[in-house]
């Protein structure tokens, strides 16, 4: 592992605990906790940043998805379908992210970092509605495809902002309300996280010194959000999500163009 600052360690570490919540009440903590690894190491290859990332989001996930099974309405079987396809697709899209270097991952980032912005401006109200009821066959098929292998293959290969998209397909394509849409990507986004850590493992890419510290701020920070989104629902973290989101987007764009 290479020699870190203790004040950017401690920096990371704060950054694991914050993703931690906000992937647990909205998903999406990986968009903070990607580009504040990119930016506190500069000179780690990318493919060790994303091998570290999952390292560090799985156990986070983990523990907000048991909070959720224990207290929300979660159809497992359902959520247990979904996983194993986005477990296959996480680990194909981590096979490919070999190839990726920083300079070609911040841009991406940063054009999924305003997508999420403006979706969360556009559609305040999206996922409000209660749920309509079991999921029928086709719906569910559909959701296996875009949820599971679409963007399992996707979190394997970049991917931040992994938990609001299945958030929001979950929502849209099963009719769920955000509450159990946040639950049932918890369990979904746990097997991606795997398949891509089982990936990025076998090929030796994973700082796990650095991994085991921010996972267990990542825990902590998972837990409580999970928590807090069965206490208070997710419209309470709209606007510190958008405030993490364009500080981000700035940022990444200063070091991209400016820096």
């Amino acid at each position: 592992m290479p020699e870190i600052p203790l004040t950017m360690i401690v920096v990371l570490c704060l950054a694991a605990a914050a993703a931690g919540w906000i992937d647990a009440v909205v998903g999406g903590g990986g968009l903070l906790l990607l580009p504040a690894l990119l930016l506190g190491l500069p000179n780690v290859p990318a493919v060790h940043i994303l091998g570290t990332n999952k390292a560090v989001a799985i156990v986070g996930t983990t523990g907000a998805a048991v909070t959720y099974v224990r207290k929300a309405p979660v159809d497992v079987k359902i959520a247990v379908r979904i996983g194993l396809a986005a477990l296959a697709g996480s680990m194909t899209g981590a096979f490919f992210a070999a190839g990726i270097n920083s300079e070609v991952l911040r841009p991406v980032i940063m054009v999924v970092l305003l997508g999420v912005a403006a979706f969360v401006m556009l559609k305040p109200a999206f996922g409000t509605a209660p749920a309509t009821g079991p999921a029928t066959r086709q719906r569910t098929i559909a959701a296996i495809l875009l949820a599971g292998v679409g963007i399992g293959f996707y979190d394997g290969l970049f991917g931040p902002g992994t938990g609001t998209f299945l958030v929001l397909a979950l929502t849209a394509v099963l009719h769920m309300d955000l509450v159990t849409a946040s639950a049932t990507a918890k369990i979904v986004n746990v097997c991606t996280n795997a398949g891509a850590l089982a990936m990025f493992a076998y090929q030796g890419t994973v700082l796990w010194k650095l991994a085991a510290l921010m996972a267990l701020f990542n825990l902590l920070g998972g837990t409580v959000g999970a928590h807090m989104a069965l206490k208070k629902g997710s419209g309470f973290v709209r606007g510190v999500l958008l405030v993490v989101v364009f500080s981000l987007i700035a940022k990444l764009a200063f070091d991209q163009w400016v820096g």
